[in-house]
């Protein structure tokens, strides 16, 4: 397997000059809850530049890193840097220079079923509910005395990893919690939601906007015109397919202010939304390679505008404010 993916990953040295792009194929990990903005940033990209290929792999974040560290692919896309000592490693080993850049600030949203009545909550009682305090729906609205289903995708995950570190003791897992239910990724998260008025998803909020589903639906050509040209556009679009909770964080900081929020851009950036966190893509490819152009593109103009389609926010771009209904 990794043999393979090394043959994937090999790519012409041939030299590129500034202002071209390197052709070739080439591998990518990635964490699963970016599957959506991954899959139109390769689309755009191999349109844009016909001689390039980009193979993505999508797995728990973990496996990306592990992956990148044994030079199995040389670009992950995760939400953690690699550590001094892990790019000593792969310089020392691999003689590769790891590249490191934040493209995007992520939100993870909680989920509920269109038939389920609590619409907000706070931080305490998120904490509560994944520490097993909180385990019924009429510990927080109405006479539903059925158990909450905690429900997350794989126990590898960035958006696992996230809500553990936030809310649960050193050394506890999701999985500890007796009525926490693992599912292979967000989709199925978001399928389980859909169908079941008892459970709560954890889900990354890049795979519950609505303007990258509406993008898709324009030819790819149509597309990279928009995203060259659309100066200021930003999503504001969220799914109505499952209820997107509010999320409240009173603090003194905030004279305890009870106003919840919801996952739109604006309040990401703001803060308002207290569940966010980075998102970089990690490259060790030379100069000269198609995941070097890659990640140029990524990173630069149209890269941050396709992230912006997507309801996460890029992070070279400032969202305007608008009002949402």
């Amino acid at each position: 397997m990794l043999s393979a993916l090394l043959a994937l990953g090999a790519v012409s040295c041939t030299k590129v000059k500034r202002g071209e792009y390197a052709k070739g194929s080439a591998t990518i990990f990635c964490d699963d809850g970016f599957r959506n903005i991954l899959n139109e940033e390769i689309e755009v990209f191999e349109f844009s530049y016909p001689g390039s290929s980009i193979i993505p792999f999508f797995v728990s974040e973990q496996d990306a890193i592990d992956t990148i560290m044994a030079d199995g692919t040389q670009a992950i896309i995760v939400t953690q840097e690699l550590t001094k000592e892990q790019k000593d490693y792969i310089k020392s080993k691999f003689k590769r220079v790891v590249k490191t850049h934040c493209i995007a600030v992520d939100a993870v949203a909680l989920i509920t079923n269109k038939d389920n009545r609590v619409t907000s909550l706070s931080m305490k009682e998120i904490s509560d509910i994944m520490n097993g305090k909180i385990t019924r729906w009429s510990q927080l609205a109405g006479n539903d005395t059925t158990a909450i289903k905690l429900v997350f995708d794989n126990a590898g995950s960035s958006t696992v990893s996230y809500m553990r570190q936030k809310f649960l003791p050193e050394g506890a897992k999701i999985s500890d919690n007796p009525n926490a239910f693992a599912q292979k990724d967000n989709a199925q998260v978001f399928d389980v939601v859909k169908s079941d008025p008892d459970a709560l998803g954890i889900i990354s909020v890049s795979w519950l906007g609505d303007d990258l589903s509406l993008a898709k639906q324009v030819p790819v050509e149509q597309r990279n015109k928009d995203y060259a040209n659309q100066n200021d556009t930003i999503a504001t679009n969220l799914t109505t397919e499952v209820n997107i909770v509010k999320v409240s964080n009173p603090t003194e900081a905030n004279d305890f202010d009870p106003t919840g929020y919801k996952p739109y851009q604006v309040y990401i950036n703001s803060g308002e939304y207290p569940l966010f966190r980075k998102v970089y893509m990690i490259s060790t490819a030379s100069n000269s390679t198609v995941l070097h152009s890659f990640y140029t593109f990524v990173t630069g103009f149209v890269g941050q505008k396709i992230i912006s389609k997507t309801g996460i926010l890029p992070y070279h771009m400032n969202p305007r404010v608008v009002e949402l209904k």
